[in-house]
């Protein structure tokens, strides 16, 4: 079966009083790359857009009955200089696995300010859009052995083809999305021109949002859209694919992205 758990994120920041901290959230996800799934969601909240702006993450003691170290808890460091998120931004709520944005205590808090990427020009075949459902479905060795988790990957593209830069599995479609984009901070990789962000799931408006947040150009989906992600899309230039499957698929927005 697909492990699930919960994670609690702790934030701290250099500034202020010695030690001071805030409990942000605590999401429900399949533990494994814990902390790419932290830096992925501090990216999606608006409040790290580099490397930089992150300065330590550890696991903070949290043990079960027996004594022994869960690894549900972890305490993220910013760096100096880069300052605690407003109250309301704390979740209220435990987030679960179907859904990124639960807790949240306003609609206008729903939406993030985008971050000021450079214009991304990437242009991708239809063929090549066409085979990465199926290159996604190779690599899920998760889904393999439990048939219940959610994939995104990352694909690098250029004009020899599609390259396979990160893939990530969680019981959360929105946590498998955090892990890659956290992949990509932590790598110095931000933002993501020049890719194509791949998930195994329906298109939701925050998937949409996320991949905008890490500067991803295009997401591709073997589901469905839902209209608040194309019209998020449409408003901040990503471009949306949708029943994305081997022989056919729709392009929501941007479709001068695809060719062929």
């Amino acid at each position: 079966m697909a492990v699930e758990e919960p994670l609690q994120i702790r934030l701290r920041s250099w500034a202020g009083k010695a030690g001071e901290s805030r409990d942000l959230s605590v999401t429900m996800r399949t533990p494994g790359d814990d902390f790419d799934l932290v830096a992925g969601f501090l990216v999606s909240e608006g409040i790290v857009g580099t490397a930089e702006h992150l300065a330590t993450m550890r696991y903070c003691a949290g043990t079960d009955e027996a004594g022994e170290q869960t690894f549900n808890v972890i305490d993220a460091t910013l760096a100096a200089g880069v300052p605690l998120p407003p109250s309301r931004a704390e979740r209220q709520v435990t987030t679960s696995s179907a859904c990124g944005i639960c807790g949240t205590t306003s609609i206008s808090d729903v939406v993030r300010a985008s971050p000021e990427w450079p214009a991304d020009d990437t242009v991708v075949s239809l063929d090549l859009l066409l085979g990465l459902p199926a290159r996604l479905r190779e690599q899920q060795s998760v889904f393999e052995r439990t048939g219940g988790v959610h994939a995104a990957g990352l694909f690098g593209v250029s004009p020899a083809g599609a390259e396979l830069l990160c893939l990530r599995e969680d019981v959360g479609r929105h946590n498998a999305v955090d892990k890659v984009v956290g992949w990509a901070l932590r790598e110095g990789r931000m933002p993501l021109a020049g890719t194509v962000l791949q998930v195994s799931g329906r298109a939701s408006f925050e998937l949409v949002q996320k991949a905008r947040q890490g500067g991803i150009p295009i997401l591709a989906a073997v589901g469905a859209p839902s209209s608040l992600a194309v019209d998020l899309a449409q408003q901040v230039g990503l471009t949306l694919v949708g029943f994305s499957r081997s022989t056919s698929l729709n392009v929501y927005t941007h479709p001068d992205r695809v060719s062929g």
